[in-house]
């Protein structure tokens, strides 16, 4: 009997660890407060790596193996009592198919982040109530790196995260915590879900998906095909950035993705690029140095 309920407990747990979405590592940089070792956060960052990877995001069943992994950095500039404050940069990739290669799809530097912490409190996430700063921009950047992940390997198929995160944005909309309101300027977690919701950018989400199933995921067995979706994928993004040049979305996508686009045209099979470098210095022109790099 005991063997029995072993074996029983060890089929539980599996499915249960199988149920998570994440493979996330979480840091916390406390350097600049001028008290780097301090308890309370090794006490936070043990509470985050829990929460963010023992709680079930989804509806999803994901195998270990399609876990997501991610990194969260938070970079903490001041820490008085309760009160912090600093950055959080999200981090996210995933798998290549018939590859070791893991491709980013998402590198988003929060500068809009304080939060209020006690050692030791709770930290719960409920979609329906806003309890804590720190907790709804965390579970933010985490469904929306979740569509992400969604829309590059289905056309669309991010669409329900997306809107899970939008609908965080309103509860936390009534917070005095900036970040998350029209008036919050253009860089804020508001704006940046706003365009991935909105169907002006719909060819955003058709570029993810073609960028990643029918570009990276064909790399291993045909490496021209692979790169001219990518060229296409491209193109698509071009046509995002004449109706919205300069948005923060298109910004965000080529913070994870530049340094990527410039390695995959400098080596191998040749392809017509004279179309792509252009496109990529219109939409991109802050990242020059990586687009004058692509010489095949």
């Amino acid at each position: 009997m005991r063997k029995l309920l072993f074996l029983v407990a060890l089929l539980f747990s599996s499915v249960a660890m199988n149920s998570q979405e994440l493979n996330a590592t979480i840091t916390i940089d406390a350097q600049q407060t001028g008290q780097p070792n301090a308890q309370v956060f090794r006490t936070l960052e043990q509470q985050l790596t829990e929460l963010i990877n023992n709680t079930t995001w989804t509806n999803r069943e994901y195998k270990n193996q399609e876990r997501i992994d991610c990194n969260f950095t938070l970079v903490l500039t001041s820490f008085e009592s309760t009160n912090f404050g600093g950055t959080l940069q999200v981090q996210a990739s995933r798998p290549i198919y018939g590859s070791v290669y893991d491709s980013p799809i998402y590198n988003y530097n929060d500068k809009q982040f304080s939060f209020e912490y006690s050692e030791f409190q709770p930290l719960v996430f409920n979609i329906n109530t806003f309890d804590s700063n720190l907790v709804s921009v965390l579970a933010y950047h985490i469904y929306t790196l979740i569509g992400l992940d969604a829309d590059s390997f289905e056309l669309n198929g991010g669409k329900e995260y997306f809107d899970i995160a939008k609908q965080i944005v309103n509860t936390a909309a009534s917070s005095n915590f900036i970040g998350w309101k029209t008036t919050d300027g253009t860089q804020s977690r508001f704006r940046h879900n706003d365009a991935l919701i909105s169907n002006v950018y719909q060819e955003f989400h058709d570029a993810m998906y073609v960028y990643h199933r029918l570009g990276m995921d064909v790399m291993e067995s045909n490496q021209i095909e692979a790169k001219n979706k990518i060229i296409e994928s491209i193109s698509n993004l071009k046509n995002v950035n004449d109706r919205r040049p300069n948005s923060y979305l298109l910004r965000t996508f080529f913070d994870a993705k530049s340094d990527e686009i410039e390695k995959i045209f400098s080596g191998g099979p040749r392809v017509d690029i004279n179309t792509l470098v252009n496109n990529l210095n219109r939409i991109a022109p802050t990242r020059r140095s990586n687009w004058g790099n692509i010489k095949l």
